[in-house]
C-alpha cells in the first residue's frame, strides 16, 4: 500500500494499552477514548462540563481598598511590595476536569489475526477490525450523542458501564441501572461527587439486532447477534436525573448507523476539508501507521500527518468550549494543572491557527466562553482593581470566570493583558470574515473602560505606568513577581484601547486613542535585547518558558520587520537568549510561531526540531506537554499547525506575507484553503528551485501590500475575481 496525497487518518496494527494511546473523537461536547485489546475493548466517555468540586472559593480577592498603596510602594522601588497584596488565601485550583465512566465490551477469548485500528479524519470515525467483526465509534455533531456500532457474526459481548478510572475518589456514590427494552436494553451510571448534591450520569442505549439480551448486572450479556449499536450521552446535574426520559431522547434520534454517520459527517466532513497540507513526503512514509511515522521524527510524511491530525483534533475538541489542556479527552480523575482552560498562553497557542485554517467552529467555540464569563470578568476589575470594565483569569474551569488561582509565586489576580489577549482571536475572526461582530465590540469596549479607570500613574516623563503588573509567569532577575511595565501589559493596554477605538468611532474612539499614546514605548535592554519590563533597573530572566513579553511580534503586528525594525530586531535578540527552561512543547511552539514572524526560518526548524525529536507525541497523535510523553496534554498537538501556517502564509488586514520562514528541510509542497485577514482565501504552492504559485479568492475589494523575500508591492484584489501570483524561481 502507498499513499500517493497526504494521509488524512492514521492508523495502528496492534491495540492500545494505554489510554494515552486511545484513538479519539469528539464532537465540542463529548468526547471518547477507543482502546483496549480486541476481547476488551473500552470507550473512556467525556463532557466539556464534568468538573469536580474541590472545595474552592470562587470569589475575586476583595483587594481595590489597598490598590493605591501598593502603587504607591512600587513607584517607590519597594520590588517585593505586591507580595502581600492579597486576601491570605493558599493556592486554589480551578475545579478539576475528569472522565465519566468507561464502556467496557468484552467478547470470548479468542485469536484476533490481522487485527487492525485507525481513525479517519475526514469523517470523525474511530475504528478497529479483527477476524470478522468490525467496531466503529463516533460523536455526532448533528445529535450530539456517542455512536458505537459493532458487527459481525453471531457476535457475543458483555457490556457495561464502569467508573472505575484512575484517581476516581472513593467517596463517589456510585449508582448503576440496567433494564431490558424491546430494542435491547438501557444502561445507565451515576456518580455522585462527595460532599454535595451534583453528579454526572450517563445513559447507554443498546440496540441489538439478532440473538438475546439477558441481563448481567451491572450490564448486559448479547448472544448470537448481527450487530449492537450503542448511543451514549452523559450529564453534570444536581438532584437526580430522569433517565427515563434521557433513554426516551435516544430512541428518538435516528436507529441506523449510516444514517447518523450522514448526519454528523455533513457538519464535521464540510469543517475539516476546508485546508490541507502536502509537503510532498514520500509515498512509501505515508502508508506507515502513526507510531511508526514518529521513529522518523524528520521526515515530511510525519509534518503531514500531524498537521492533519491537530487540525482533527482541535476541531473534535471545540464546540460548547474550546480546548482544555487535555483539549476534551482524560482518562484520569487527576488530570494535570486540573485540566483547565489555562488563559496565560495555552488557550490562545492552541487555538492559534483558527482563523487562517478556516476553522470558526473553534472561534465560535472559544467565543462562547469568553462571553459566558464576562460578568464574572466584571467583578474581577471591581473586586481587584475597583475599576469600571472586565479583567480575565489565568485560569478557569469553564464553570467560574472569577480570579481565585493566585499566590505569592504566582500573583495571577494582578495579570491586566487577559482581556485583551482572549479577545485578539474573535478580532482576528472579525477581520477574516470582514464583519464587526456587535458582542465583541462591546466586549472591547469594555476593555477600554477598564484600561480608563486602571491607568492613572505615571511617571517622571509623563507616561503611563502599568503598576502593578505581571508578565506571566515569569520574574525580574532583582525583583518579585508583581512590579510595574510588563512588555506584554504595555502590548496589550495599547491594542486594547487602539482597538476598541476602531470598533467604536466618535468621542470614546478619541479618548481612547489619547490614553494609549501616553503609555511609554517598549525599552531595549543593555543586551540589545527587548526587555520583559519597561521600567529602568528591572533585570530580564532568560531561561523561561513564556515569552509573554513577545506578545507584540505574535500574535499582534505591534513589532514586525516591516514597520518596526529596530523593534524587531530587539526581540529576535531577546528570542535568541530565551532558554526552553522545563522543555515544555507550548514554549517551543510559542518560540516557533514568533520566530515565524520575525522571518527566522532556522529558528522556527529548531523550534519544530525540539519537539519532533523530544518524543512528545503519543500513538494517538495526541501529545504530552514535557519530553518523553510525560503529561498528556493537547497544546503541541493543537499548536503545530499554527506554526506551519505562520511559516509559510502571514496575514493582516493590509498585508499579506507569502513563503516568511520556510525551512530548509520543506523544498516544495501545497498549502490550500488557508483564509487571510483582508478576506482572501488561498492555496499556495511551492517548489525545490525556490518558485512559487499563489491563487487568491477575495471575497472583498482591497489593496494590500504584498511582501515576500525580495520586497514589497502594491496588490489590489476585487471581490469575487480570482488573481494568480508567481514568485520567480532562484
Amino acid at each position: 500500500m502507498t499513499a500517493t496525497a497526504p494521509v488524512h487518518g492514521t492508523w495502528e496494527p496492534r491495540p492500545a494499552a494505554r489510554w494515552e494511546d486511545a484513538f479519539l473523537s469528539g464532537n465540542g461536547h463529548h468526547g471518547a477514548l477507543v482502546f483496549g485489546d480486541p476481547n476488551s475493548e473500552r470507550v473512556i466517555v467525556t463532557h466539556h462540563t464534568l468538573v469536580r468540586p474541590n472545595g474552592r472559593d470562587p470569589r475575586p480577592p476583595q483587594l481595590a481598598d489597598g490598590l493605591p498603596a501598593l502603587q504607591d510602594r512600587l513607584l517607590a522601588g519597594d520590588r517585593t511590595a505586591a507580595e502581600s497584596f492579597t486576601d491570605g488565601r493558599p493556592l486554589q485550583w480551578v475545579q478539576p476536569f475528569h472522565p465519566a465512566f468507561q464502556v467496557r465490551l468484552r467478547r470470548p477469548p479468542a485469536d484476533c489475526p490481522d487485527y487492525r485500528r485507525d481513525v479517519d479524519f475526514t469523517t470523525g470515525v474511530v475504528g478497529a477490525a479483527c477476524a470478522g467483526w468490525t467496531g466503529r465509534l463516533f460523536v455526532s455533531r448533528a445529535d450530539d450523542v456517542i455512536v458505537h456500532h459493532v458487527t459481525g457474526p453471531d457476535l457475543t459481548l458483555d457490556i457495561d458501564l464502569d467508573h472505575r478510572l484512575p484517581g476516581a475518589p472513593t467517596g463517589l456514590g456510585v449508582g448503576h441501572g440496567a433494564v431490558l427494552t424491546p430494542e435491547g436494553a438501557l444502561l445507565s451510571l451515576r456518580a455522585r461527587y462527595p460532599d454535595g448534591d451534583r453528579a454526572c450520569t450517563g445513559v447507554t442505549q443498546v440496540t441489538v439486532t439478532g440473538g438475546t439480551t439477558t441481563l448481567v448486572p451491572p450490564g448486559v450479556r448479547v448472544e448470537g447477534a448481527r450487530s449492537v449499536l450503542l448511543l451514549t450521552r452523559v450529564h453534570r446535574h444536581t438532584g437526580e436525573l430522569d433517565v427515563v426520559a434521557e433513554g426516551r431522547a435516544l430512541r428518538d434520534l435516528p436507529q441506523e448507523y449510516d444514517e447518523l454517520l450522514d448526519r454528523h459527517t455533513a457538519l464535521h466532513r464540510t469543517a475539516y476539508e476546508r485546508v490541507t497540507l502536502d509537503l510532498g513526503a514520500d509515498p512509501a512514509e505515508r502508508a506507515l501507521p502513526g507510531s511508526e511515522l514518529l521513529t522518523r521524527p524528520r521526515g515530511a510524511a510525519l509534518l503531514e500527518r500531524l498537521f492533519a491530525a491537530g487540525r482533527y483534533h482541535l476541531l473534535s475538541a471545540s464546540g460548547l468550549f474550546p480546548p482544555r489542556l487535555t483539549g476534551l479527552w482524560t482518562g484520569d480523575w487527576n488530570t494535570a494543572w486540573s485540566g483547565a482552560f489555562t488563559q496565560d498562553a495555552n488557550l490562545n497557542l492552541q487555538t492559534a491557527s483558527a482563523a487562517a485554517a478556516a476553522l470558526p467552529e473553534v472561534t465560535e467555540a472559544h467565543a462562547r466562553l469568553v462571553r459566558r464569563q464576562l460578568p464574572d470578568w466584571r467583578d474581577n476589575a471591581r473586586a481587584v482593581f475597583g475599576a469600571r470594565g472586565v479583567v480575565a483569569p489565568a485560569h478557569t474551569d469553564g464553570e467560574s470566570g472569577h480570579a481565585y488561582h493566585y499566590n505569592r509565586e504566582y500573583p495571577l489576580h494582578l495579570w491586566t493583558a487577559g482581556a485583551d489577549w482572549l479577545l485578539k482571536p474573535l478580532v482576528d475572526h472579525d477581520e477574516t470574515q470582514g464583519t464587526r461582530d456587535p458582542r465583541t465590540a462591546e466586549a472591547l469596549a469594555e476593555v477600554a473602560l477598564f484600561y480608563e479607570d486602571f491607568l492613572t500613574r505615571t511617571d517622571e516623563h509623563g507616561h503611563l505606568v502599568v503598576v502593578p503588573s505581571y508578565s506571566p509567569e515569569n520574574r525580574p532577575a532583582n525583583a518579585s513577581w508583581g512590579t510595574l511595565n510588563a512588555a506584554m501589559d504595555l502590548s496589550a493596554a495599547r491594542h486594547a484601547l487602539r482597538t476598541a477605538a476602531a470598533y467604536h468611532p466618535g468621542p470614546d474612539a478619541d479618548r481612547w486613542h489619547a490614553l494609549a499614546d501616553r503609555l511609554p514605548p517598549h525599552r531595549i535592554n543593555e543586551d540589545g535585547a527587548l526587555a520583559e519590563w519597561a521600567w529602568p533597573g528591572l533585570e530580564d530572566s532568560y531561561d523561561h518558558r513564556h515569552l509573554s513579553h513577545l506578545y507584540g511580534v505574535w500574535p499582534l503586528d505591534e513589532i514586525t520587520p516591516y514597520d518596526t525594525p529596530e523593534l524587531a530586531a530587539a526581540a529576535h535578540r531577546a528570542l535568541e537568549l530565551r532558554g526552553a527552561e522545563n522543555d515544555s512543547a507550548h514554549g517551543h511552539l510559542h518560540h516557533a510561531l514568533v520566530a515565524a514572524r520575525l522571518r527566522d526560518a532556522d529558528r522556527v526548524a529548531h523550534a519544530l526540531g525540539q519537539v519532533l525529536d523530544g518524543d512528545f507525541f503519543h500513538a494517538s497523535l495526541m501529545s504530552a506537554h514535557y519530553p518523553k510523553r510525560q503529561v498528556y496534554n493537547a497544546d503541541a498537538a493543537h499548536t503545530l499547525p499554527a506554526v506551519l501556517i505562520e511559516m509559510l502564509v502571514q496575514s493582516t488586514p493590509d498585508r499579506l506575507v507569502l513563503l516568511p520562514a520556510l525551512p530548509a528541510a520543506y523544498p516544495s509542497g501545497a498549502l490550500r484553503g488557508v483564509r487571510t485577514r483582508f478576506g482572501a482565501e488561498i492555496d499556495l504552492t511551492w517548489s525545490r528551485d525556490g518558485a512559487a504559485t499563489a491563487v487568491l479568492r477575495p471575497s472583498r475589494t482591497v489593496r494590500v501590500e504584498f511582501r515576500t523575500s525580495s520586497g514589497a508591492e502594491p496588490l489590489d484584489l476585487v471581490a469575487g475575481e480570482d488573481r494568480a501570483l508567481t514568485l520567480r524561481a532562484r
